[in-house]
């Protein structure tokens, strides 16, 4: 899967924030929810313009983020 199909960043949308394309829903929302113990199935219930496949993309998202982080030793 290629999340950038699913997720844009535009600074006149959310502050920048990554939203998924064609909704004011940020990554981060999701995220959240998922992490909060939400299913897939939950959030496409709660939100129901999304796709398994948009969440799938922000996991996708999230991980390449996370694999390209740096940590710096002050």
């Amino acid at each position: 899967m290629n999340y950038l199909e699913h997720i844009i960043a535009d600074p006149n949308i959310m502050l920048g924030k990554p939203i998924i394309k064609g909704t004011r829903i940020t990554v981060e929302l999701i995220l959240k929810k998922l992490s909060e113990g939400y299913s897939l199935d939950e959030v496409v219930a709660d939100y129901p313009q999304l796709t398994r496949e948009d969440i799938f993309a922000t996991m996708e998202y999230a991980s390449d983020v996370v694999a390209h982080e740096e940590m710096i030793r002050v």
